[in-house]
């Protein structure tokens, strides 16, 4: 299994798309890394020599932001947003959808599971009972 990055890449797959394994590395730019260190995106994970897998880990290093670092630098620009108030960093804080979709209908994913609006039967008050 080959460790990239702090993720190890599944072993079966192809490196072309193994890559995608590492956040805020996409199926475009996985090309663009295996172009640049000269490897087929056909080969598997497994067959990777020790040599491909540091000419991978480099231009990933000095080309991408990834990981760790590319998660604090969005979760700062979110964080941003909800300091000054702005209409996105609001949304954000209450946790509905912030780019402008419709919320009356759909919208599950972001508000979560459906809140139960209370309905109460009315006690049967039998005579002679409070």
């Amino acid at each position: 299994m080959a460790r990239i990055v702090g993720v190890d890449l599944p072993k079966g797959k192809r490196v072309e798309v193994g890559l995608t394994y590492i956040y805020g590395i996409g199926p475009t730019a996985s090309r663009k890394i295996l172009e640049s260190a000269k490897i087929e995106p056909d080969t598997r994970v497994k067959d990777l020599t020790e040599d491909e897998v540091s000419r991978i880990t480099s231009i990933i290093r000095s080309d991408y932001e990834v990981e760790g670092d590319l998660r604090r630098e969005v979760e700062m620009s979110i964080r941003r947003l909800m300091d000054i108030s702005s209409y996105r960093g609001i949304r954000h804080r209450k946790g509905m959808p912030v780019r402008g979709q419709r919320t009356k209908t759909n919208a599950r994913t972001r508000k979560g599971p459906k809140k139960a609006v209370g309905v109460r039967k009315k006690r049967l008050v039998l005579p002679g009972q409070k």
